[in-house]
This record gives structure tokens, C-alpha cells and sequence, in this order.
């Protein structure tokens, strides 16, 4: 902070509000992104979880634009403790559909920007600002509290802008909404806006920012500092094209870099989140702040080292705080300490050899792109434990030909005491080749048959590894286990096979 805390700052720089209320329009101008069409149970879902997270106005939809929509806005009006808001145009049809939802806070708008008056209403100056005093003394008359927005208000002349807000104020408008219908405010702008705006007006000033430049966090956020003193948001952000203003991100942000006390429930942010992702089909970026998966994920070895001394030294926030959770990925940038860290949570105790065969064998596979899961490395660890202590028989070589026109034929060489043999043979597949090579080469030494042979994939995905589980048996009725975990199905069959005919080798020296 250049040597000054966060309280001087606000008391140098920042003009807040005493309260800033937090106005959610995931169930308007969210649905309104392409592709999104909410049931209205599902509505009544996402709304009752908007609820309960402690939002203070939800806009529940536009009630004219069908008569399920009114019954929706209706149904939620009655279901949840927050104020309900529903949105209408300038016209009085809207205004009635509104009051037929039984609502009693409408949110109205008239287009104010040249763009707006010329292309898209036709209409002059005069008649702009006569239809918004109009549709505010209205709705004002019916009993509602009114909140007026000047769509594409940052793209309007800042004379006609302030005329059109000054008529409706006269009219009894409750809020002033400041709308950046297409995303095209900097922070610099919006300082001087907002600023300018509550110089002249009493009347409580709202923020509606689109994220087309990816600027809405930051441009609410400045708002937010310039004495605005409402948010509209979304969860997620979605929205219309880019979408808007990210629910958690500004919930956070106050909370945690500005000490606001939002009397939200932060600790459902990533549970609404994920639910609103799932319902709406908008799948949420890996690096989405607060929320993505990769929020709270770390794999470099220098980053997890610190955090598993304290997480703040690589974390803003912790994860709790809005319901997420901390994950430490296993990769080709993992540390040592990280490695250990999650052996620990997973309860496995490897001796030094075999924490660096562990180790040795996550960097390879992370050179070859793979990700490692959580159960990739259990079943690493766990075949590590499992395997032969000695290894007199090695693999020192593998040939494969397989395919639908030829018989699948495998050429393998082995060091079996020292001695290398090679020798090929054919089979049903290239894993019963291999193993139909490996008995041949094998056969003067150890009588085996592979009593029982199981292949899994561990995560899925055609990269994902195969871990292969046998029990072989001998001629003396001795039986071992064989466990491999490998990128290659062959390779972990074969693997797996030989651990399992070492031990064996093993049980016959013991026993004599």
C-alpha cells in the first residue's frame, strides 16, 4: 500500500457509501446470454440460493415478455426475503405487466445515446426524456419504487444525460442506474462520471457495467469509490455477449481489499457458482477468479513449497472464505515437499528409494504433457510398495506388431541372472504376445501360469494411465501378486507380469 494502510487510503482517495447494495441480474441479463433459456424451477433455484447467499435485490426477469414470465416473477416474489425487481421498458404495458407479477420495485430503461435515439427508437431529444418521466410518474403513481436507467448512458452526450436524469428525478425515480451497455468505460472515465454524478444528485446512484473489454470489475469497482451505491452483477458474469459484472468478484473484492462489510454469506460464493455453471450449460474458465477450478490450485515447486508453510505467501484469500477448496497439482513442476504433502494427505509412507522412483517417474510423465491425478499417484505409490524387492528377471528391451491384417507379433529381450534372451512370438494381441514371448524366455527357469489378469484405466481420456493388477501362480502352488502403473497398457502388462514372476522367484528361494 506505499506505507499507508487501507483505512487512510479510503479516507484519501475514496468517497463510499454507507451502504452498498448488491442488485443480481443473473435471472435477466444472465439468461439473456445466448444459449441460456431457465425453466422456471430453475429460476426458483437460483433465486432462493440468491437468497439465501444475502444479495439485496434480485431481478427476476421481464415480466412482458410472456405470461410465464410474470408467473415466474411472481412465484420468486413470494418465495424469497430480498427484494424483488422486475424490468420494464419506457411503455405502460410493461409497467402493468410488472405490477401484474405483484412486484413492487421496477427497474425501466429508455435507449438515451445517439446510436440509440437515431437508429434504434426514432425518437428526438424531447421525446426521450418525455417517454422516461412518462413511464417513471407511472409506475410511481401505482405504487413502485422505481430505479431508471439511460441505456448506453456511457455512449449519451453528457448534457443530455444529465437532463434526462434530472427529468426523471423530478418524476420521483428512487435510483439513478448508470448502464455501460456495451462495455466501453475505462476506470479513468468512470471516476469522472460517477463523481460528477453524485456531485449533482441526492438520489442514489447504480452501476450496470458490461464486461465487453474486461473491464466491468474494475469499472464497478471505481464506482464503487467515486460513491455509487449499488452494484448490478451476475453470477459468474455471464451475460449478454461478454457478459457483466462478476458477482463473486465484487463481493470478494469489497470484502477482502476494501473491509466492506456486505453482510453476505461468502462462503456459498463457489456453491452458487457451480450451480448457475451447471444449470445455465456456461462452463466456467479453469482461471476464473474466486471460483475457477485453478482459484486455488498450485504445482510449481517454489509456490507450493510456501504454501504448505502459509498459505497466504501464494494465496489472496483462502479458499474457505467463499467455499472452495485448495489443490495441489501433481505435475512436471511439482517440488519434493509437494510430492510428500500429498503422500501424507493420501496416508502412503514410501522409504527415500521409493519417494524417488515416485518422483522420478511424475517428472517423466509430466515431460510428456500428461497431467497427474490424485489417483495416478496412488496407484504409482502403491505399485512402488508393491513391487519386487529384487529384480532378477529385467526387461531390457520390447517389439510390437499388431494390427487388423497381421498376426499380433511381440519380439522381447530379458536379462534373466545376468544373461540377456531375446525371442518373438505371436498372440490373439500384442499383450498376449508379449506374454506368450515372456513365458518362452522364462520357461527354463520358472514354470508360471497368469491365474488372474486385470487392466483399468485409472482417470479417463485416452492419455490416461493403465494400471494392470495380475496374480500368477507355479508348479510348487506358490502364488504372488504384480501391479503396475504405466502411460502404455502393454508396457504395464508386461510389467506387471514380471513383478509378479520376481516375487515368485523369490517365494522358491525363501522356501528351499
Amino acid at each position: 500500500m506505499y506505507g499507508k494502510d487501507m483505512e487512510t487510503i479510503k479516507k484519501e482517495n475514496m468517497n463510499l457509501a454507507d451502504k452498498i447494495y448488491i442488485f443480481d441480474t443473473t435471472l435477466r441479463d444472465g439468461e439473456q446470454a445466448p444459449g441460456v433459456a431457465l425453466t422456471v424451477d430453475e429460476k426458483i433455484q437460483i433465486a432462493q440460493s440468491l437468497d439465501k447467499l444475502g444479495v439485496d435485490k434480485i431481478e427476476a426477469g421481464f415480466p412482458a415478455s410472456s405470461k410465464g414470465e410474470i408467473e415466474s416473477c411472481r412465484k420468486i416474489h413470494n418465495l424469497v426475503d430480498c427484494t424483488t425487481v422486475g424490468l420494464a421498458r419506457t411503455v405502460f404495458k410493461d409497467i402493468d405487466a410488472v405490477l401484474d407479477a405483484d412486484l413492487e420495485y421496477m427497474h425501466t430503461f429508455i435507449g438515451t445515446s445517439p446510436l440509440h435515439r437515431d437508429y434504434k427508437l426514432k425518437m428526438s431529444k424531447e421525446k426521450i426524456i418525455e417517454t422516461a418521466v412518462s413511464a417513471v410518474e407511472y409506475g410511481k403513481d401505482h405504487g413502485l419504487t422505481i430505479e431508471f436507467s439511460a441505456e448506453d448512458a456511457t455512449r449519451t452526450e453528457g448534457d443530455f444525460l444529465f437532463d434526462v436524469y434530472r427529468s426523471v428525478v423530478d418524476a420521483g425515480a428512487d435510483f439513478l442506474n448508470v448502464p455501460d451497455t456495451v462495455g466501453v468505460l475505462t476506470p479513468i472515465v468512470t471516476k469522472q462520471l460517477i463523481t460528477d454524478l453524485k456531485n449533482e444528485f441526492t438520489t442514489p446512484i447504480s452501476v450496470h457495467f458490461h464486461n465487453d473489454f474486461g473491464l466491468a470489475t474494475a469499472n464497478t469497482l471505481t464506482a464503487i469509490e467515486c460513491g455509487a451505491n449499488q452494484a448490478h452483477v451476475t453470477v459468474n458474469g455471464i451475460g449478454e455477449r461478454t457478459g457483466n459484472s462478476a458477482l463473486e468478484e465484487i463481493v470478494v473484492a469489497l470484502h477482502a481489499a476494501y473491509g466492506i462489510d456486505l453482510d453476505i454469506d461468502t462462503t456459498q460464493l463457489y456453491n452458487i457458482s457451480d450451480s448457475v455453471s451447471r444449470i445455465t450449460g456456461i462452463k466456467k474458465p479453469v482461471n476464473k477468479p474466486i471460483v475457477g477450478d485453478n482459484a486455488f490450485a498450485h504445482e510449481s515447486g517454489i509456490h507450493v513449497h510456501g504454501i504448505l508453510n502459509n498459505a497466504l505467501t501464494y494465496e489472496p484469500i483462502s479458499p474457505e472464505l467463499v467455499g472452495h477448496s485448495r489443490r495441489i497439482i501433481i505435475g512436471k513442476h511439482t517440488g519434493a515437499n509437494a510430492l510428500k504433502s500429498k503422500l501424507d494427505e493420501f496416508n502412503i509412507d514410501l522409504n527415500e528409494e521409493q519417494f524417488d522412483n515416485v518422483f522420478s517417474q511424475i517428472k517423466a510423465l509430466g515431460d510428456k504433457g500428461k497431467t497427474i491425478t490424485d489417483s495416478d499417484l496412488k496407484s504409482l505409490a502403491i505399485n512402488e510398495i508393491s513391487s519386487a524387492k529384487e529384480t532378477p528377471i529385467v526387461l531390457k528391451g520390447l517389439g510390437l506388431l499388431s494390427g487388423a491384417i497381421v498376426s499380433s507379433t511381440a519380439t522381447v529381450k530379458l536379462e534373466i541372472y545376468g544373461e540377456e534372451k531375446e525371442t518373438s512370438a505371436t498372440g490373439v494381441g500384442p499383450v498376449d504376445a508379449a506374454l506368450n514371448a515372456i513365458r518362452s524366455l522364462i520357461q527354463d527357469t520358472l514354470d508360471v501360469e497368469l491365474e488372474e489378469y486385470n487392466v483399468e484405466a485409472i482417470t479417463g481420456g485416452t492419455d490416461a494411465l493403465a494400471e494392470v493388477f495380475v496374480i500368477s501362480s507355479d508348479s510348487e502352488g506358490n502364488k504372488s501378486t504384480g501391479r503396475s502403473t504405466n502411460e502404455d497398457i502393454v508396457m504395464a502388462s508386461i510389467l506387471a507380469v514380471l513383478d509378479s514372476i520376481n516375487k515368485l522367484l523369490l517365494l522358491q528361494r525363501v522356501n528351499h
